[in-house]
């Protein structure tokens, strides 16, 4: 059963992954506990090895702890199938990546639209839905054209709106400015903080840069698989509008 709006969106106990190599079981994180509720803005840091990003793939779903307990939206994915998985991540969650991922002979409106064709929705839905969604995130009248026509930082807009597609209550997102200026990366995290803030939408972020992660309102640090920190910002956050 889907939890109340006060009920954590992520619950994560003593959650630990482990990978076997020919030198032997490689610990990548060691009894992580977390817990992220409705309407939170959490920034994921850590040096290269930390864990951040393979803590990242579960909680996308893209990947399975090799012990302790992943709760998504009071769902234990321990628990479901593959098929199950997948139906949850694609209803629930949106990815925003460092490289773009877009279909170079699409149009804007086609790359956006992607997740709804895999869903069923009907063209004229889709393609309403994909317009709107172009214009949330600053690119209006821009539908037609490829992705080539567009710069770096319009790209990861396209993207934005393309993990909004399916109206997630929970959007991950893994070194989203990592491929762009000083500039466009302020763009890009204001577009992410109104999301968040209008929105309600729960975000979770990976970074290693501390200027894109003080725009989250907390701040968890990974070092050799364990959580090292977890602290508030003290930015104004959703999750106290989502709760009243």
């Amino acid at each position: 059963m889907t939890g109340a709006k006060t009920d954590p969106v992520v619950r994560v106990e003593a959650l630990h992954k482990q990978y076997e190599t020919a030198a032997g079981p490689q610990p990548v994180l060691r009894d992580v506990n977390l817990t992220i509720l409705p309407g939170e803005f959490v920034a994921i840091m850590g040096p290269s090895g930390s864990g951040k990003s393979t803590f990242m793939n579960i909680l996308g779903c893209l990947d399975t702890p090799t012990s302790g307990r992943y709760s998504l939206d009071g769902h234990d994915t321990s628990r479901l199938d593959g098929d199950a998985l997948a139906a949850l991540r694609n209803r629930f969650i949106g990815f925003v990546f460092q490289g773009f991922n877009l279909l170079p002979r699409a149009s804007l409106a086609e790359n956006v639209a992607l997740p709804l064709v895999y869903g069923g929705v009907p063209r004229a839905e889709r393609e309403a839905r994909a317009q709107d969604l172009l214009g949330k995130v600053g690119l209006p009248g821009l539908d037609a054209r490829r992705p080539n026509q567009i710069s770096g930082g319009q790209q990861q807009r396209v993207a934005i709106a393309r993990a909004l597609a399916n109206r997630p209550r929970l959007l991950l997102a893994d070194e989203p400015t990592g491929n762009l200026d000083t500039a466009t990366s302020q763009e890009i995290m204001r577009i992410f903080t109104a999301l968040n803030a209008e929105d309600g939408i729960t975000i979770v972020l990976v970074t290693h840069e501390p200027d894109v992660a003080a725009y989250a309102a907390r701040r968890v640090t990974f070092v050799d698989g364990r959580v090292v920190q977890d602290e508030r910002t003290g930015r104004t956050i959703a999750v106290e509008a989502a709760a009243g």
